[in-house]
């Protein structure tokens, strides 16, 4: 079974992250630059929330509030579910369909490490399963 650990080291670790303070709109824009669904809103080297396209659309488009404006702060979603190192993809899946978020931050010893998608997750259980596959028609086949 992989571990996120196995994972970051194939996906890479590297983040992006707004402060607290920045503004939504820019928030959507390093989204938009960066190909990426969620960002994480650091301060100092803390963890302390995670903004999403999800959290923009139903806290400042449907409550017609201002992107240029409205802080991250005031969106983000704070005490966001993480994960360190040594977690199983499994578990993370587990974690990520009971909490309904498609974002998970790794962290390890306070730091954060990396962050997965759920497609990061797919990608490699399907990658897992592609393998057993394989090798179980390896031994049918002798």
């Amino acid at each position: 079974m992989q571990t996120v650990n196995q994972l970051i080291r194939v996906k890479g670790s590297q983040v992006f992250s707004v402060s607290p303070a920045d503004s939504v709109l820019r928030a959507i824009e390093l989204m938009a630059t960066r190909h990426v669904g969620a960002l994480l809103v650091m301060s100092q080297g803390s963890l302390l929330g995670i903004i999403s396209e999800r959290d923009y659309a139903r806290k400042v488009i449907l409550k017609n509030r201002s992107s240029h404006d409205t802080p991250v702060g005031d969106i983000m979603t704070t005490d966001p579910v993480t994960v360190t190192p040594q977690e199983t993809v499994h578990r993370c899946m587990e974690l990520m369909t009971e909490g309904r978020f498609r974002h998970l931050p790794v962290v390890d010893s306070g730091r954060v490490v990396g962050m997965l998608s759920i497609g990061d997750l797919v990608k490699a259980v399907i990658e897992e399963q592609s393998q057993q596959i394989e090798q179980l028609e390896r031994y049918i086949a002798g």
